[in-house]
């Protein structure tokens, strides 16, 4: 552990600071402030000798984080960084855009707040970039065997790089113009800059892995061609389908998607040419969805000079302490406030949006909305509510409904579950002999940390099948779930 006395020393949290809102919304950087090196380290010091680290049971890699917040205390940030790699193969991303149900199963944190994890994390990881401690670790043998994985997303990538450790010949096919899947269009710059992801890609490849970029799998390559070609094929294509809203007028112009609105105001933010861009400047945005994506939404539409935001959200507004059915060391529905909520805009709570209203040229000027009661947990309209938001711009950030079917899935002839995800057996291998899949394409719409986990449990289940055993790490079940009730 770090110091025994720390969290009697130090009962306070302690993270970096923000930068001003009317600074940072005029550029793209990452929103953050660097924080002081011994203040990091003080709040590793609050890591208890707990006995049973429950933040290891919150995190579904299963981090060793008790293990290095002792090493980064004592300023060993190789031995920190070997830690974290042990169960980790992308820290700088998990630290900074991972909701860290790890710090909410902190024992610390039931009388106290908790450790500042996630924070740790990111600094061991930029500590470890900085002193030249993360090197490539190619293989010492090829074994021969050739793996395809399509989509370069956390769980595509993890399972890469585990894969061509293994000695296997990775190719990685992504049908965007980089790799990198959400990671790259999905993530807002100011989340996440770009070249903490590139200096990344440069260690896998130099590793060995192969990026096919450009390349629509089920189009450009058919699925039987691919698996005439490879080995093994490990399908990453995440959840892609989205959820839309049948309401009158839904048909209307300047209704869109999220994931058609981010990655345009992502490649406009790196210095791209986005013909048509969908742009909020000088119009009154709606969000529908309160989730992280809707977030993200927030925050790029306020950077781009919106002149009103508003978030809707279909369920009651959260309170601010645990409620009694979500008990430690669970991750309680709660209210938070993101940078970008942060920033502006208003949030509105238990409200449906009944229609879409047009003007005379069919877009969109204008939403009805409708306050709602949960009624046995189903949300009911109440009469004399109805109101008019003003909108020339709504985007849908309302989560999405499993992986696209047409095209590679049906030419796999992979079966799906009742939630119309890829099934998949214990070794994360779907019907199709084979043809293994990780991430939110057999998992559904989830967080980052559990697409990296299952990108290196599938790696696990390919090395074995390609092999006959494997010593790759597997963390978890293609069934576990988040330790939420």
């Amino acid at each position: 552990m770090a110091d025994i006395y720390g969290f009697l020393k130090h009962r306070t949290r302690e993270l970096p600071k923000r930068r001003p809102v009317p600074v940072r919304i005029q550029d793209w950087k990452e929103v953050y402030e660097d924080q002081p090196l011994e203040e990091l380290q003080r709040q590793a010091s609050r890591c208890m000798d707990c006995g049973i680290p429950f933040c290891h049971n919150g995190c579904p890699l299963g981090n060793l984080i008790p293990e290095w917040n002792t090493l980064a205390w004592r300023d060993d940030w190789r031995g920190a960084i070997e830690r974290m790699h042990a169960t980790n193969n992308f820290p700088e991303f998990t630290g900074r855009l991972c909701p860290a149900p790890c710090e909410t199963a902190c024992v610390l944190g039931i009388n106290q707040p908790a450790v500042t994890i996630k924070q740790v994390e990111w600094t061991i990881a930029e500590q470890a970039f900085e002193r030249g401690l993360v090197e490539p670790l190619p293989p010492e043998r090829l074994t021969g065997k050739t793996v395809a994985i399509v989509g370069s997303g956390p769980a595509g990538l993890a399972a890469a790089q585990q894969l061509t450790r293994a000695g296997h010949t990775v190719a990685v096919f992504e049908r965007a113009d980089k790799p990198g899947g959400l990671l790259r269009y999905g993530i807002p710059e100011f989340k996440m800059e770009k070249s903490v992801l590139d200096r990344r890609l440069r260690q896998l490849e130099a590793e060995g892995t192969r990026f096919r970029t450009g390349v629509q799998v089920g189009v450009d390559i058919t699925g039987p061609q691919l698996r005439d070609r490879y080995d093994a094929v490990v399908l990453a294509i995440g959840a892609t389908v989205p959820r839309g809203l049948a309401v009158p007028g839904s048909e209307l112009g300047g209704i869109h998607q999220a994931m058609e609105y981010l990655p345009q105001g992502n490649r406009a933010a790196l210095g791209g040419q986005v013909p048509g861009q969908i742009l909020a400047t000088d119009k009154d945005v709606v969000v529908i969805g309160g989730g992280d994506t809707g977030s993200d939404c927030i925050g790029t539409a306020l950077r781009q000079g919106a002149r009103s935001v508003t978030s809707l959200e279909i369920l009651p507004m959260p309170g601010t302490d645990r409620p009694p059915n979500q008990p430690w060391p669970t991750y309680p529905a709660i209210f938070r406030v993101s940078s970008s909520q942060e920033e502006g805009g208003d949030r509105v709570y238990a409200v449906s949006t009944t229609e879409f209203v047009g003007d005379a040229d069919g877009n969109v000027r204008a939403l009805r909305l409708c306050d709602v009661d949960l009624v046995d947990g189903r949300p009911v309209l109440l009469e004399g509510t109805e109101r008019e938001v003003p909108a020339q711009l709504v985007l849908f950030a309302m989560g999405f409904l499993g992986p696209q079917r047409e095209g590679l899935v049906e030419q796999l002839g992979v079966e799906l579950d009742e939630r119309t995800n890829v099934r998949r057996d214990k070794s994360f291998m779907s019907s199709v002999p084979g043809v293994f899949v990780a991430g939110d394409a057999g998992r559904g719409q989830s967080l980052i940390v559990w697409a990296i986990a299952e990108g290196r449990s599938a790696a696990a289940g390919v090395d074995a099948w390609l092999t006959g055993s494997s010593g790759l790490p597997r963390p978890i079940a293609p069934t576990d779930r988040p330790l939420t009730v």
